[in-house]
C-alpha cells in the first residue's frame, strides 16, 4: 500500500498512529495532525482488501468511509504474525453496513460512526430529489445546455406539483424524521411512514401515520423514500413484488442505500411504464450504475451526494475525531456502534 503522509512534524510515538483511508476537508486534516501521528491513501481512491488488511496490524486505528469493506475473514486473522494493532474503526459515516460488526467485536476491535450530523443535508436533498423528479429539471437542463430549447410554450415539459403529494417514508430515524418534517410542513405533504420501531416520542410521531407492514404502505403514496439501513434483511427490500404494489403514477426515492432497491427489477418496472419514475442518489453496486437506468428522461440520478456539504462533511471528519480522542483518552466513544 502506497501512502502519503500528512504529518507536519517528526513522528511522535507517543500519539496513536491513525491510517484515514481518503481525502477529508483540509479543517478536519488539520485536526487530525494536531493530535495524532497520521498517515494518508496516496490515491484517493478505495483501498484494496489487502491494504486495509495490512491495517488491521499497522495502525492503532483506522479512519474508514463507506468505501473501504472490511468482510468477516478480515478480522479472523487476528492471530496471524504481528498480531493486530488496530483497536478502532473510526467510521466516516453513519452506516457501517461495509464493516462485518460482530466479526470486529470478536477481534477485539471497537466501531464507532458518525451519526447526527449529516441528517439536514441529507433530508434536503431527498427533497430536492423528489423536486427535481417530478418537475423535470433534469430534462430542462439537459434541453438547455444542448442547445434545443426554443423557448416558453404552454406544454413544454410538463410536470407535476410536489405539493399535496403522499409520501411514504420507509424507515423513521433521524432522517426519515428530518424528510418528512419538510414534506408536512413545507409542502402540505400527507405523510405514512412503515418502521420496524414505531418511536414513541409525540413530537416524532405528529402528522404521520405509521402502518403496521410495507404492504399497508405501497398502494397508498404517491412517493415512496427510502430511509432504512442496509442490513441483510433490507437488502432487495424493494424487490419486484413490492414495485408492483405501487401505482403506476408513484415514483421512487432512494437516498439511504443502494443495496435496499433491486435495480434490475427497478428498470424492468419503468420500461413496463407500471412506474412513473425514480430518483436516486446510492446504487446498488457502486459505482456502477445499472444501465438501463443512464438513459431514461424519468430517472433522476446523483453520485451519492447526500452528505455532499462543506458543513456536514467537515462534522463528519470532527465528530470521528471526537471518538478517536476519546477512544484513546480511555474514554467511551460518543457514538459506539459495537
Amino acid at each position: 500500500m502506497t501512502e502519503r503522509s500528512l504529518r507536519d512534524s517528526p513522528t511522535d510515538s507517543r500519539r496513536p498512529r491513525v491510517l484515514v483511508t481518503r481525502r477529508l476537508p483540509e479543517r478536519v486534516e488539520a485536526a487530525l495532525r494536531a493530535q495524532l501521528e497520521v498517515t494518508r491513501s496516496a490515491d484517493d481512491v478505495p483501498l484494496s482488501e489487502s491494504a486495509l488488511a495490512r491495517s488491521l496490524h499497522e495502525y492503532d486505528a483506522v479512519l474508514p468511509t463507506v468505501t473501504d469493506r472490511f468482510p468477516a475473514h478480515l478480522f479472523a486473522q487476528r492471530d496471524a504474525s504481528p498480531p493486530f494493532r488496530c483497536r478502532l474503526l473510526a467510521n466516516f459515516g453513519v452506516g457501517v453496513n461495509q464493516i462485518a460488526l460482530e466479526a470486529a467485536r470478536g477481534a477485539g476491535i471497537v466501531v464507532t460512526n458518525t451519526p447526527d450530523v449529516l441528517t439536514d443535508d441529507t433530508a434536503d436533498l431527498t427533497m430536492l430529489l423528489m423536486l427535481a423528479l417530478l418537475r423535470r429539471a433534469g430534462e430542462g437542463e439537459r434541453e438547455l445546455r444542448a442547445g434545443r430549447w426554443t423557448g416558453w410554450r404552454p406544454t413544454h415539459l410538463l410536470g407535476r406539483r410536489l405539493s399535496g403529494k403522499t409520501l411514504g417514508i420507509v424507515g423513521f430515524g433521524r432522517i426519515g424524521r428530518a424528510v418528512a418534517d419538510r414534506a408536512r410542513l413545507g409542502f402540505g405533504m400527507p405523510v405514512l411512514a412503515w418502521t420496524r420501531t414505531v418511536p414513541t416520542d409525540a413530537a416524532a410521531r405528529a402528522g404521520v401515520e405509521f402502518v403496521p407492514t410495507l404492504d399497508a404502505l405501497l398502494p397508498r403514496v404517491d412517493i415512496l423514500s427510502l430511509h432504512c439501513p442496509a442490513t441483510p434483511d433490507t437488502r432487495h427490500l424493494i424487490d419486484a413484488r413490492a414495485l408492483a404494489q405501487l401505482r403506476p403514477h408513484a415514483v421512487l426515492v432512494n437516498a439511504a442505500r443502494g443495496d435496499v432497491v433491486d435495480e434490475a427489477a427497478l428498470v424492468d418496472a419503468l420500461e413496463r411504464g407500471a412506474l412513473a419514475g425514480a430518483a436516486l442518489d446510492v446504487f446498488e453496486r457502486e459505482p456502477i450504475v445499472h444501465p438501463g437506468l443512464l438513459h431514461r428522461d424519468d430517472v433522476v440520478l446523483l453520485p451519492h451526494q447526500g452528505s455532499g456539504t462543506v458543513e456536514a462533511r467537515e462534522a463528519m471528519g470532527l465528530r470521528a475525531l471526537e471518538n478517536l480522542r476519546a477512544f484513546f483518552a480511555g474514554e467511551p466513544p460518543r457514538d459506539r456502534v459495537v
